[in-house]
């Protein structure tokens, strides 16, 4: 069995719509974009990296469009490592309608998505779901995800979709590796999920209590 990654840009409030362009979410968003000022060459060493061995994409359908119009015309370009990559790959896509699957290896996903994504990760070694907010949920929600890389970009919105929002359940996760930054303050967060659910306890009994610490 394989292993899914999810891939979330997020600022500090944990908003992760629209990150690349306005014309990601062109109404009712005023942000898109927002992660442009704050791309550093570091934050794009890890982004490429993180990467590295993917065999499958498993995208929303709003993703899947962006990508499908763009990715395609980036073979020989500034992006050329990415854009060859994901053009080779097999993708995947959640959706309820009848999208458009020009995107040589694109197969649409069956109305019982998670049985569907159980599929897929029987199938591929790496399998990275990329921004997709409202699979992510789901994904979140039936526990269909093994790795979480996140980075974190030094600002607030107070507005957009949350990356952790209506799906997000108790759940352990394990830090892989040391966090890194980026020079304009992006941090790189990689977890792993983990069996079980978070436990609780009493801190002022693990500190010998409140007479103890005063």
């Amino acid at each position: 069995m394989g292993l899914i990654h999810l891939e979330l840009f997020s600022t500090l409030d944990l908003v992760g719509q629209a990150p690349g362009g306005p014309e990601e979410d062109p109404e009712g968003f005023s942000f898109g974009g927002w992660q442009a000022p704050l791309t550093d060459e570091v934050t794009g060493r890890q982004v490429l990296a993180a990467y590295e061995g993917t065999d499958a994409l498993l995208l929303g359908r709003r993703t899947y469009d962006i990508f499908a119009a763009y990715w395609p015309h980036q073979e020989g370009g500034a992006d050329d490592d990415i854009a060859t990559l994901f053009n080779r790959v097999p993708k995947y896509v959640a959706s309820r309608g009848r999208p458009d699957l020009a995107w040589a290896g694109s197969t649409l996903l069956g109305p019982d998505l998670a049985a569907a994504v159980r599929e897929v990760r029987e199938r591929h070694e790496h399998v990275k779901v990329v921004g997709s907010l409202d699979l992510v949920q789901t994904l979140l929600r039936e526990g269909l995800f093994d790795h979480i890389d996140l980075w974190l970009h030094p600002i607030m919105l107070g507005v957009g979709k949350r990356v952790f929002a209506d799906g997000a359940v108790p759940t352990n996760l394990t830090l892989l590796e040391r966090p890194t930054s980026g020079p304009k303050g992006t941090v790189h967060l990689r977890y792993a999920r983990v069996d079980g659910t978070p436990g609780t306890g009493d801190m002022a009994a693990r500190d010998g209590g409140a007479d103890a610490a005063g």
